[in-house]
């Protein structure tokens, strides 16, 4: 209810805000911003109304869609908005006893709202959709000849409900990984947001894209149904059983706890793969310990671990594994991400967030997904597809 006053007041306030600072003086862009403004909350309403009144499963993808475009609309239209009227009104407010209202203050408001509203429209027409293709170059000490050369195609987080509408794009940057011509595909997990219904059909598109030796996945904390609000513990252990099955249906080896060893013609690659479940700061990661068991005589070692801070607290100087792949922090889809000039507020949570890191001869990449997660948008924080190459030093 309250949300729903809060939607009703902000859409007639703007008006009398717009009304009362350019009607009198500049009706040309009087009129042509009421029209927007009625344009924004017609698709405002209807998404509220179809999100409200939705009955159906919760994780079916047009529910989520809606979820998310609703949650896109609030930051870019609302908030602006809800600016705009507090600047306005505090200036009636002060010149309540002279009549009329503070033009500087309102233009302020007009000026902040306009830069938000346009932030979020780039992110969300061109920054989620700005697929970049990132690359790493390794060097290791000993590698074993076979392997120098290897390239390692890394995608992660692909949230699929947010390609709902755009399968094609999702088919094309499986073309793009293919084009890679990778030797080993790797996905690092949360294929979906809240439930298996998500996953739809999409295992059809995402087995387009195939590794030379195999393709590799493992599940994110989102994978096991965590955000789920209506899932009990069963619906959670159903839903691991449907997305087990959905990963493979896609092309992928799925290594819960495990590991595999992969041939390149006369090296020998041990490839493990731990789950992660939880949501943060509570979050659980799988039996690294199992997950190794008897994995010894590989010339090289790389762990798939979904969340980057597991790397810290139990990779590095405690074990033996070379490379280890992680996504799960999106770089918080808003930041700086342009040239040597790289933040986030995810830095915060995640020391790793993006990007190739070294601890002594153990390497650590994080991805910073492909797909979005909540918001709709992406603010300066590209989607990535990952390409490793191992070379000899």
């Amino acid at each position: 209810m309250i949300f729903l006053i809060l939607l009703a007041a902000t859409d007639l306030l703007t008006a009398i805000a717009l009304r009362q600072h350019y009607y009198t003086r500049v009706k040309t862009v009087f009129y042509i911003l009421i029209i927007l403004h009625v344009i924004l909350s017609l698709w405002l309403w209807m998404l509220f109304i179809a999100v409200r009144g939705y009955s159906g499963a919760f994780d079916s993808p047009g529910n989520i869609w809606n979820r998310m475009q609703l949650t896109g609309m609030i930051a870019g239209v609302v908030v602006p908005r809800t600016i705009l009227v507090l600047t306005h009104f505090s200036g009636k407010l002060i010149r309540l006893r002279d009549g009329g209202h503070i033009y500087w203050l309102t233009n302020s408001g007009l000026s902040v709202s306009a830069v938000i509203f346009l932030m979020i429209t780039a992110g969300t027409m061109h920054g989620r959709f700005n697929f970049r293709t990132d690359e790493a170059e390794i060097k290791i000490k000993g590698l074993h000849k076979d392997l120098d050369g290897l390239r390692i195609v890394q995608i992660s987080d692909l949230h699929l409900s947010g390609f709902l509408h755009h399968r094609y794009l999702l088919a094309k940057q499986m073309d793009a990984v293919n084009a890679l011509n990778p030797d080993l595909l790797v996905n690092t997990g949360d294929f979906i947001t809240y439930g298996w219904r998500e996953f739809n059909d999409f295992d059809t598109i995402l087995s387009i894209a195939k590794g030379k030796y195999g393709s590799y996945a493992v599940l994110g904390n989102h994978d096991f149904g965590t955000y789920h609000p209506y899932f009990t513990e069963t619906d959670r252990k159903n839903n691991v059983l449907r997305i087990n099955h959905m990963v493979e249906s896609s092309g992928y080896t799925l290594l819960n706890d495990e590991h595999t060893t992969v041939h390149v013609n006369g090296a020998r690659i041990g490839l493990i793969g731990i789950i992660t479940m939880g949501r943060y700061p509570d979050i659980i990661h799988g039996d690294l310990d199992k997950a190794i068991m008897d994995l010894d005589s590989v010339d090289f070692k790389i762990l798939l671990s979904h969340d980057p801070n597991q790397w810290e607290l139990a990779v590095a100087e405690k074990t033996d594994i070379d490379l280890t792949l992680s996504g799960h922090t999106h770089g918080m889809q808003m930041g700086i991400f342009s040239g040597k000039l790289k933040w986030s507020p995810s830095k915060y949570f995640y020391p790793h967030w993006s990007g190739l890191f070294l601890d002594n001869d153990q390497f650590h990449y994080v991805n910073r997904g492909l797909g979005v997660l909540s918001i709709p948008f992406r603010i300066w924080m590209p989607p990535e597809i990952t390409l490793i190459t191992l070379r000899k030093e």
